[in-house]
């Protein structure tokens, strides 16, 4: 082999694993050392390597029989630990969860992925119960981004393991959830590609809930056809990639508003270049005013969110007397937003978000797709966010941004690298389409991932 394995796609492994080039216990126990050498150890939360052994074995006996379930067969993955796994504890990284009973029900989505063949490698780090978007975890320590050199910038949030992870070639891809932007935040802060699923699409059941309605899953990953064919197997559906759709007649909205508001330099001019691509590639690029961002705002402002409603219900339970100290204390204080937001104010918040999702159709019509920096600043340093709560939240705020867009308006989303900021840390770019408009999304991304990488390619 020509490169080191953990530079290879899933595509490119599958495809050795297919020729007898490679074993699925060898891959294992190739990612498990590399595991294990890694300086930093802050990534993974737990690891059962004699579990994943017995997986490998099994996978390894299929294959020397030709009876390999599919492309995935043998594959490593890691789990966000908000996932229920057999043989783990789910401590959503959290201290009040580090001595939970060990769980004997999966998540549906692990099922899944196991009925194909598919490895868990272990459990990655997360932002405690998932609620923020810089990846900063005090109980079970910060991992560091995968391009810091020499200083220590954030992972991105709240699936910061999950992308540290793959950007880090420790295992080939890793799932992750998204309720505010937690795929595509650290995907795009490590330059990879990240998918946020339209609601419900991926089956949710046993994964630690922070917010019900928004909560979804996606895949991080080194290519999309990697996300693609993870994507199918969380659904259980057939493990084959769509045709790649034609690109002919597509086109694409770029708001003037919000999206681009106190933006670093370097975001701007990256996201910039790749619009440029796009033209020289024929593609009609629209620069519109977009006002139901405006009133999503003043919903906002008006009568709170869904995710400080939801949050409260699901996690207030965490902040008894006896626990309350043990939770970080800036994940306290967004779980205490909701707690004076009345019905009222919930069912307003619900049924303005529905009218604007209405409204906002308008938006992707006629094939099209809307586009803005996945991430408006540039990665910050983690000690910025440790300097003060008050710059913790307004960091948080602005990475946040853009992407809590697509979880209020339901759009599924790709991140796409778009280049690197000041510091060599990587940027992206984000198309997004409508509700449930995903298979639409993930075909064209296919061929639109050729586009960006002529632009940049890390």
């Amino acid at each position: 082999m020509t490169k080191e394995l953990s530079n290879y796609t899933i595509i490119q492994l599958s495809e050795l694993l297919k020729n007898r080039k490679l074993d699925p216990l060898d891959l294992l126990m190739y990612f498990n050392n590399k595991i294990k050498d890694h300086n930093d150890k802050n990534i993974f939360i737990s690891i059962n390597e004699k579990i994943s052994r017995s997986y490998a074995i099994e996978s390894s006996k299929r294959y020397k029989k030709n009876m390999e379930f599919g492309p995935l067969d043998g594959i490593p993955i890691a789990w966000k630990d908000l996932f229920d796994i057999k043989g783990y504890r789910t401590t959503c990284g959290s201290l009040i969860l580090k001595n939970e009973k060990i769980v004997e029900k999966e998540s549906k989505v692990v099922s899944n992925c196991k009925e194909v063949g598919m490895i868990a490698i272990g459990k990655v780090n997360l932002t405690e119960f998932a609620f923020s978007g810089v990846g900063i975890n005090p109980n079970y320590g910060t991992p560091i981004n995968a391009f810091s050199n020499g200083k220590n910038f954030i992972p991105g949030g709240s699936s910061s393991g999950s992308a540290v992870s793959v950007a880090s070639g420790l295992c080939p891809a890793s799932i992750g959830t998204d309720t505010g932007g937690s795929v595509r935040i650290p995907a795009s802060m490590n330059g990879l590609i990240g998918y946020k699923s339209s609601e419900s699409r991926i089956n949710n059941n046993s994964v630690q809930p922070l917010s019900h309605t928004l909560d979804t899953i996606g895949p991080i990953g080194k290519c999309i056809d990697d996300c693609i064919l993870i994507e199918r197997a969380l659904r259980n559906q057939h493990i084959v990639l769509p045709r790649a759709a034609d690109l002919s007649g597509i086109s694409f909205v770029v708001p003037k508003n919000y999206v681009f508001d106190n933006s670093s330099d370097e975001v701007i001019e990256n996201f910039e270049n790749c619009l440029t691509a796009l033209s020289k590639n024929g593609f009609k690029i629209k620069r519109e005013y977009i006002k139901e961002f405006d009133e999503m705002i003043e919903s906002s402002k008006k009568y709170g969110t869904i995710v400080t409603a939801e949050a409260f219900y699901n996690l207030n339970a965490y902040l008894n007397e006896e626990n309350k100290s043990l939770v970080d204390s800036r994940v306290v204080d967004r779980i205490q937003l909701g707690r004076d937001q009345s019905a009222f104010d919930y069912i307003n918040i619900l049924q303005n978000r529905k009218t604007l999702n209405a409204k906002i159709k308008r938006i992707f019509e006629n094939k099209q797709f809307l586009l803005m920096p996945t991430v408006a600043i540039r990665t910050p340093e983690i000690k910025e966010l440790l300097s003060s709560v008050d710059e913790f939240h307004r960091l948080n705020s602005l990475i946040l941004r853009n992407t809590m867009i697509g979880n209020y308006f339901n759009l599924p989303g790709v991140t796409f690298p778009s280049g690197l900021d000041l510091n060599g840390i990587p940027t992206g770019i984000l198309i997004s389409s409508y509700s449930n408009s995903d298979e639409e999304l993930l075909c064209y991304s296919r061929n639109l991932e050729k586009v960006f990488e002529k632009n940049f390619k890390l």
